[in-house]
């Protein structure tokens, strides 16, 4: 006798079988991505490869003492103008002060020039004189050297400004004012230094280094050099390496070379930021992610039969998406990339190649 099985009841069957199929079926997959008690990685080949490390260095570009200068005049004055601050940008040719002539000079120069027309006029007396027999050649030739002497008196005072009613001091060259040594109305003496300056080409980075990285640096090493406010990257050479500590920073003062170029787009105070390149250096190459940290150290994973090997080591060059590391790690065991933060010494692994 055949029974029918009520439509609900075999709707209910068929819906659990399907479940249960799918069940087995997403089991199967996961068993397929990580078979129990495996951790699935990633991983590569170490190499070795030549590093270099690098000193951080901050500091600003200033101008090289060896090339500062004084303006000065062979003349005093008096400043009638400031046109210039310290730290300002010049060009060649362009006015720094206004200097009026000091009255003594001015003076002088009067005097100077009064003694040259009277000069002049004796020499003419004599001279006519002379012609009609009533003075001697002495006394001609001796009018005619107190006109010289006048007139090169005269040239004196005019050499130390008396002449001028107002004289010009302009910038010698392109170049940083760096100092300004008078005031407006303000009285100098000749040769009184009234500005400083350095030429635009004639810049040096002034850095600080930290103490203990002193050992790592010799002059002549190789730095690379970034404005902080700019796009800009120069190279140069380290110059100087102090002895002492600066006492405001605690840092090792250096110096950098600068390209003569640099003056063309680097001002006298920027910031600056530098890595010093040291002496090279072979280490195994390694991608970033496979360097781990804890309280013991840096140290990666490789692959050892089949089960993940902690390897101490120790990062020397951390720049990059590839960095250096040095450590007893196995040229023929491949290192864990991804999946290494999941591990510990000794689980199993089953690998993939990155």
């Amino acid at each position: 006798m055949n029974r029918s099985i009520p439509l609900p009841k075999l709707c209910a069957l068929l819906l659990v079988g399907v479940l249960a199929g799918c069940s087995h079926g997403a089991a199967d997959d996961d068993d397929a991505a990580a078979p129990p008690g495996q951790v699935a990685v990633t991983t590569v080949m170490p190499t070795q490869q030549v590093f270099h490390d690098t000193v951080e260095a901050w500091g600003s570009a200033i101008g090289d003492p060896q090339h500062a200068r004084t303006i000065s005049l062979a003349h005093g004055g008096q400043v009638a103008a400031v046109n210039v601050a310290a730290g300002q940008t010049v060009k060649r040719g362009q006015p720094l002060l206004q200097v009026t002539p000091d009255p003594a000079a001015r003076s002088s120069y009067q005097q100077a020039q009064s003694g040259l027309t009277l000069a002049s006029g004796e020499l003419q007396r004599t001279e006519q004189l002379a012609a009609q027999r009533l003075a001697t050649q002495s006394q001609l030739a001796a009018a005619r050297k107190a006109l010289a002497d006048a007139q090169a008196a005269l040239d004196a005072q005019r050499a130390l400004g008396g002449g001028a009613a107002e004289e010009v001091v302009a910038a010698p060259a392109d170049g940083v004012i760096t100092a300004l040594s008078v005031g407006l109305g303000e009285r100098f003496a000749a040769n009184a230094p009234l500005l400083g300056f350095i030429p635009a080409h004639a810049l040096v980075a002034q850095l600080g280094v930290q103490p203990e990285d002193a050992a790592k640096l010799h002059v002549g090493m190789p730095v690379r050099l970034h404005s902080v406010y700019g796009a800009m990257d120069l190279a140069g050479r380290l110059s100087m390496l102090g002895q002492s500590m600066d006492p405001q920073t605690h840092l090792l003062p250096a110096q950098v070379e600068l390209p003569a170029a640099a003056g063309a787009s680097l001002l006298a105070g920027a910031s600056l930021d530098a890595q010093i390149r040291t002496d090279d250096f072979n280490a195994w190459a390694v991608p970033r992610a496979a360097v781990l940290h804890d309280e013991h150290g840096d140290y990666l994973f490789q692959v050892e039969h089949g089960h993940a090997k902690r390897i101490a080591v120790t990062l020397r060059s951390p720049d990059g998406e590839t960095v250096g590391v040095q450590g007893a790690l196995d040229a023929q065991a491949r290192v864990i990339v991804l999946g290494a933060y999941e591990l510990n010494d000794g689980d199993a692994v089953r690998e993939s190649a990155q």
